[in-house]
């Protein structure tokens, strides 16, 4: 039990690489795309209305510096980094009667085993920036101090650093082993959850204080809770229900370990707004200064051939490490079958929609 809990806390899952039938590249830009659109005005206004570039930028130099986190292996994150130089443009030239040439450096960052390879391969051609990839995790250091105007981070701070310490020991009140993720009725699995993040994030939080110029600006945009509301009540619990199920179900026909089902907790975690904006001003090196929640779309889940490749591009790098590989075409069959067989329970009034969260954040100057 313990080596494969290990083996659990100490992976690093990266989206599926590659442009083939299944990757991330290929499945992002239905729910991922929709995210970073819907980020775009408030980062945009936020660019116009706070960013001081003159202030910002070295007199000895008119380089601007962008980090994106958790970049994965694109579309999406060009597609922000875009909104975010287009923004700064215009807030310079609008600004300087006879603005110099910004030089733009951009670094995409992510986990070390992230697909880089199709990463840069479908760069933009034609992009006004200076492209650099980062391996490493970003609950740490990745930027010398005072290195960075504008960090930008969109669907990744929902992913834990680790699976939370107890719930994958049995002999722990904080057992998870009838679930896969952090459904959010049971107190001691939910408490260990919300322990984990707020641990990540005051280191997330602390690095980016340092990397950050003062006065510079970061955008977050996460998945998030109605106060209140558990995640099994939302559509995204469902979908890991539909997860769990189908792994149990092949436990109990003997084609995986059940103690492997049992032992496996998704590094994920998913907080309420007012946590959120709890945390941050709790570390104190950032005012939060444009903040907005509104319900995610719902209508991805009842296309389930796309809802179903999504899944699968997201967590089979997760299943497989957990099961092997034998099972995983099986598995998501499965899955894929259990979605439309039980696509009405997305109907229900009882189960609420997840929320978007966008975030913008000044570092303070001490």
């Amino acid at each position: 039990m313990a080596a494969m809990e290990n083996k659990i806390l100490l992976g690093s899952y990266p989206m599926n690489g590659g442009d083939g039938k299944v990757s991330y590249a290929r499945n992002s830009q239905a729910q991922q795309r929709r995210a970073v659109d819907a980020a775009k005005k408030i980062i945009t206004e936020a660019i116009a209305d706070l960013l001081d570039i003159e202030n910002l930028t070295l007199e000895s130099s008119n380089r601007f510096q962008i980090a994106d986190l958790g970049c994965a292996t694109g579309p999406n994150t060009f597609f922000a980094v875009q909104n975010i130089i287009e923004a700064v443009d215009h807030n310079y030239k609008t600004k300087h009667r006879n603005p110099q040439t910004l030089e733009y450096q951009v670094f995409f960052i992510d986990r070390i085993d992230n697909d880089f390879n199709t990463l840069f391969k479908s760069l933009p051609s034609s992009r006004p920036y200076f492209a650099v990839g980062v391996p490493g995790s970003f609950y740490g250091r990745l930027f010398p101090k005072g290195s960075i105007h504008f960090i930008h981070s969109s669907n990744s701070l929902n992913w834990l650093s680790r699976v939370p310490n107890y719930v994958g020991d049995i002999n722990s009140p904080a057992w998870n082993g009838n679930s896969i993720y952090c459904r959010g009725d049971a107190k001691e699995v939910a408490e260990a959850y919300s322990s984990q993040y707020k641990e990540d994030m005051e280191i997330f939080l602390n690095a980016r204080a340092e990397e950050l110029v003062g006065e510079g600006l970061m955008a977050l945009v996460l998945g998030g809770r109605q106060n209140g509301v558990p995640l099994c009540q939302t559509n995204m619990g469902k979908t890991y229900d539909f997860l769990e199920s189908c792994l149990f179900d092949m436990a109990n026909e003997g084609i995986i370990s059940k103690e492997k089902v049992e032992s496996l907790n998704l590094p994920q975690y998913y907080p309420s707004d007012r946590e959120i904006e709890e945390l941050i001003n709790n570390n104190g090196y950032f005012s939060i200064e444009k903040m907005e929640t509104f319900r995610g779309p719902g209508k991805h889940f009842y296309d389930v051939e796309m809802w179903s490749l999504i899944v699968r591009a997201g967590f089979e790098a997760i299943v497989q490490n957990q099961f092997g590989n034998e099972m995983v075409e099986e598995f998501f069959d499965r899955y894929t079958k259990k979605h439309v067989d039980n696509l009405f329970i997305f109907d229900g009034n009882d189960v609420k929609s997840l929320l978007q969260i966008n975030i913008v954040l000044k570092r303070k100057v001490c």
